[in-house]
């Protein structure tokens, strides 16, 4: 129970709170923006009422992750980029009061590596674009993702504190699960194809629903191997098939292949860090997952008619194969890639890239992959500012190997900006905790007196 954030008793009570807050927002639609401030309000007086001793800031930035599928689903969120820049906002905040190491300059560096895009867009953009909305859509993810980072890096916390802040990130997605209950009930109905499906996604974008969702996946999926406490274990058990249920019903691949990349780099890093006891405990555990995860998928085949098996194998609701099993996305970073190699210095400018595709396919559509969107966009200072993000928590991981998270956040980050681009918080933000380094809670001195 070393990682246990909360007894099993207030972790029945939030999730009580958390059903309350769907249903909530599905029978009063109009209440969603009350709820996104309330929380935001909330995180903000208790971050600052506490100084943020305990990475409070943390917390909030956590929480408002994780409520940002939720809040833009109901129709809560204030603007598009709102929960990026309350991420920015409660991390800022947090290190003023707390800092951040000198060791990170390397995040500072990538941060810098954004500013001639800027420049450059500027001047490159259409006289009839926004560019303000331009840059703040297209750099809000970027530059979330190295406050985080700043943030984060090489921050000493106990085990316990940092299950507290994914913790705060499961809860709204739980909540998430439950509202897309509530608004289709019945599978059968709405699943005619083996296209991602809005009607099973709330009526919001598959992809980013399943996304989310499928972080929720792999955090339950780790609580079962970090957190000793059977009866937590049980409940865990049940939302792991619940809401992996709901992930796959959406039809969207990312966020399912992302958990199982996640899920399964967890399993070898902390296999290999487990004592022989542990390890053997660790076979029983596994079967167990297995066989409900299986379970899961057997459920939703069938209340799916086989239409997600076809998905899965690429194919049409008639069983015919697909010929493009990127739906479209090939064609997209062509365009892009392109685009890179006829301005490989500065790139074509923050913002360009949807008006260089409409000049050279003739359709205007964002971007799907954000590792071609900044070679784009940015040119040979969006290549360096991408090696800064992959070769640091490699570094970092030489050094400090106490983050059992490390691995599978970093290719949460890096799966999610390849079929996503960085439309939410989340590969941000998660991208920061692989970073965050684990230490032993300080245990209380005895003083003896004569």
């Amino acid at each position: 129970m070393k990682g246990n954030p909360v007894s099993f008793k207030l972790y029945i009570q939030l999730l009580f709170v958390h059903i309350g807050l769907a249903l909530g927002a599905y029978l009063f639609p109009s209440i969603s923006k009350f709820l996104l401030l309330g929380v935001v309000g909330i995180f903000f007086f208790w971050v600052l009422a506490s100084a943020n001793r305990k990475d409070q800031a943390l917390l909030g930035a956590a929480y408002i992750t994780g409520f940002e599928v939720f809040s833009r689903m109901t129709g809560g969120t204030l603007t598009y980029e709102f929960a990026k820049y309350a991420v920015i906002l409660f991390l800022g905040i947090g290190m003023f009061y707390r800092g951040f190491t000198r060791k990170s300059w390397a995040y500072l560096f990538y941060l810098l590596c954004l500013t001639p895009g800027i420049l450059f867009s500027a001047i490159n953009l259409d006289y009839a674009t926004n560019v303000a909305n331009a840059i703040g859509f297209n750099l809000s993810g970027p530059v979330c993702l190295g406050i985080s980072a700043l943030y984060c890096y090489n921050r000493k916390m106990p085990l316990a504190r940092l299950q507290g802040i994914l913790l705060a990130l499961l809860l709204p997605i739980f909540s998430t699960a439950v509202y897309l209950y509530f608004y289709t009930p019945d599978i059968k109905e709405v699943v005619t194809g083996t296209y991602s499906n809005y009607a099973t996604s709330g009526g919001f974008g598959p992809n980013q629903v399943a996304t989310i969702l499928g972080l929720g996946v792999f955090l339950l999926f780790s609580r079962l191997l970090v957190i000793r406490n059977r009866s937590v274990n049980i409940v865990d058990l049940v939302l792991l098939s619940f809401i992996g249920y709901r992930t796959l019903v959406t039809f969207s691949r990312g966020g399912t292949i992302t958990a199982v990349v996640c899920i399964t780099l967890f399993i070898a890093i902390y296999f290999i860090r487990s004592s022989s006891l542990e390890k053997a405990k660790l076979l029983p555990k596994g079967l167990m997952l297995f066989a409900v995860l299986a379970f899961t998928w057997l459920i939703t085949s069938l209340n799916t008619s086989g239409l997600i098996d076809k998905r899965y194998a690429n194919q049409d609701a008639a069983g015919r194969v697909k010929e493009d099993v990127t739906t479209g996305r090939t064609e997209l970073i062509t365009t892009e890639l392109q685009a890179f190699y006829e301005n490989p210095i500065l790139g074509i400018g923050v913002g360009k890239v949807k008006e260089y595709r409409e000049e050279v396919l003739g359709e205007l559509s964002a971007t799907h992959n954000e590792v071609t969107r900044l070679l784009s966009e940015h040119g040979s200072f969006g290549l360096i500012a991408l090696l800064v993000l992959i070769v640091t928590p490699l570094i970092f991981r030489i050094k400090d190997k106490s983050n059992l998270y490390l691995y599978s956040c970093v290719a949460f980050w890096f799966l999610t900006i390849n079929h996503s681009s960085m439309r939410i918080a989340a590969p941000a933000f998660v991208y920061g905790l692989s970073l965050i380094s684990i230490v032993n809670a300080k245990k209380k001195s005895v003083i003896h007196r004569k």
